[in-house]
């Protein structure tokens, strides 16, 4: 999916995928103490405004210069700041090891580049920081057939398997990895059940 379609989606005056946070996500935050986040893929910023009401430092991006108008309105309303820069992980200015976590959530990557994306993004988490992850798996097409309002990629290359994250993420120590059923309810374009991959991994 291109910038084009994104900065599409994302000019719409509604949050397309709500503006509460990933629930996941908001479980795996409680269990750390904050720090400093990065969110890849951050679109309209729910996530990422989330993160920064309970006080952790938040980076993120985007190729969407409408989702970043979007986030940045968002983060006003809830009286936080984000630092959100628009394009891609080899274009920003993101240190080595700079941050405490990383949070991937619906960061769907091309197939071709996807697991480089991964490596890429790896550069910038400290030893001993977090990755969260919820994308959808590649079992999602039979869901997203049944009910498309579900939405997510409809490339079985983009979709992710559990073997994927395990050779994306060696060099982590698992703390969850599955692949399970979620009934989804963010924004019109999340909502149904649909398949997904969650991984919690600690950097070694």
């Amino acid at each position: 999916m291109t910038k084009d379609f994104w900065n599409e989606r994302y000019s719409d005056s509604e949050f397309v995928y709500g503006e509460n946070a990933n629930n996941f996500l908001k479980e795996q935050l409680e269990k750390l103490p904050a720090g400093s986040i990065l969110f890849p893929a951050d679109g309209e910023g729910r996530n990422s405004v989330f993160a920064a009401t309970k006080d952790w430092k938040v980076s993120s991006f985007d190729i969407s210069k409408e989702g970043k108008n979007k986030a940045l309105h968002l983060a006003n309303k809830n009286n936080v700041e984000i630092d959100y820069q628009v394009g891609e992980i080899n274009d920003l200015n993101y240190k080595p090891e700079q941050f405490d976590a990383i949070a991937l959530i619906y960061a769907h990557f091309p197939g071709n580049i996807k697991s480089n994306c991964h490596k890429e993004i790896d550069k910038h988490l400290n030893i001993g920081g977090y990755i969260i992850f919820e994308a959808f798996s590649k079992k999602h097409l039979e869901y997203n057939s049944k009910n498309p309002k579900v939405g997510g990629p409809k490339d079985l290359d983009t979709l992710f398997s559990i073997e994927e994250i395990k050779a994306d993420f060696s060099n982590y120590e698992i703390i969850e990895l599955s692949e399970t059923e979620v009934e989804l309810n963010e924004g019109k374009f999340h909502v149904g059940l649909g398949s997904v991959i969650r991984f919690v991994g600690r950097k070694k």
